[in-house]
């Protein structure tokens, strides 16, 4: 069978990414690449860098990467439905959630494989943790906390730190618990000088009384990706920077004090830093998209998934805005 035909459009600095792993899969070839803008880590190697979406969709593709700003990803986005182009779009999947789900709308009504760039659901350590919590290694689950924080990245312009890297949280957070979001309350601020928040804090309230909270920010010198999983036989913490993946086990203490014995709580037990295989997260991503476009067992963040990170971000923003829980329905 011939390989599938791959497009990319956006040679920015998730572009060049993208660029290396449609090179590097099997049963693939990257056969155009697009960015008005040119190539600025001259990433396209012998093909012409051309000027748009509508001469990406001339070369005749099977499917395409979109890694442009996300003003742009709605528009690439119909654009390809309307070709019968299958797309593998960056995250956030667009700058509005009302966008999000009509782009959802767009490749679900023309039969076409649609999914989001949440590169995290492939980092081996969240892919261990949620097996691991499906199997009840945890039991009940109490909270999860993620922490990611960092510089500023000068190549975001177009949204803040909620759209942009918080989206990152909520998407792995419902995934990894396999539980959604139903209530919402977050601060954000505004440091740096932008129209955008470049800081939130948000405690949020998942299906099954899952409490969830999230510190993500831009203004950290130093970067943080943590996942912190409570449960009531212990805590997962994950590290997504290095893919490490740590269980921290409740101890047993016995109490010979009668008369406070009944007020025991935790304490602390082993601790055991789980040997897993760590291949690059972006591959995974890739290898899982083209499975999915030949009709393979795969496991894709589908568009309706993408609309929905955007819902629970559009509502820490608000959230924040009106200095009122919000719910997601």
């Amino acid at each position: 069978m011939a390989n599938l035909r791959a497009g990319l459009i956006g040679l920015g600095m998730m572009g060049r990414h993208h660029a290396r792993n449609l090179r590097a899969i099997d049963g693939v070839d990257l056969v155009a690449v697009a960015d008005a803008q040119g190539d600025p880590h001259g990433v396209a190697g012998d093909l012409p860098v051309l000027p748009n979406v509508e001469a990406l969709i001339e070369a005749g593709l099977d499917y395409a990467v979109v890694a442009l700003p996300t003003e742009f990803h709605a528009d690439a986005g119909q654009k390809l439905a309307a070709a019968g182009v299958h797309a593998l779009i960056e995250k956030p999947l667009a700058k509005t959630t009302g966008e999000a789900k009509a782009l959802a709308s767009a490749f679900l009504d023309a039969g076409l494989i649609g999914a989001v760039g949440h590169i995290e659901r492939y980092n081996a350590a969240l892919q261990s943790l949620r097996r691991r919590l499906e199997a009840g290694e945890l039991g009940d689950l109490y909270q999860i906390a993620t922490r990611r924080q960092g510089p500023f990245p000068n190549r975001i312009a177009d949204v803040g730190v909620v759209k942009d890297l918080a989206s990152h949280d909520i998407d792995l957070t419902a995934w990894v618990t396999q539980r959604r979001y139903e209530l919402v309350s977050a601060r954000t601020m505004f440091k740096s000088g932008r129209e955008y928040e470049d800081m939130v804090a948000a405690t949020c309230q998942l299906s099954g009384g899952l409490t969830s909270s999230h510190l993500v920010n831009w203004l950290t010198p130093a970067k943080e990706r943590m996942t912190i999983v409570t449960g009531e036989k212990g805590m997962f913490v994950a590290d997504t920077l290095t893919a490490d993946l740590t269980f921290y086990g409740n101890g047993s203490v016995t109490t010979q004090w009668d008369d406070i014995a009944q007020f025991r709580g935790v304490s602390e037990g082993e601790v055991r830093r789980l040997a897993i295989q760590k291949p690059e997260p972006l591959r995974v991503e890739h290898e899982h998209f083209r499975d999915a476009v030949l009709g393979k067992p795969s496991d894709i963040v589908t568009l309706e998934q993408g609309a929905a990170v955007l819902q629970v971000c559009e509502a820490m923003i608000e959230s924040a805005r009106t200095d009122r829980f919000v719910a997601i329905v």
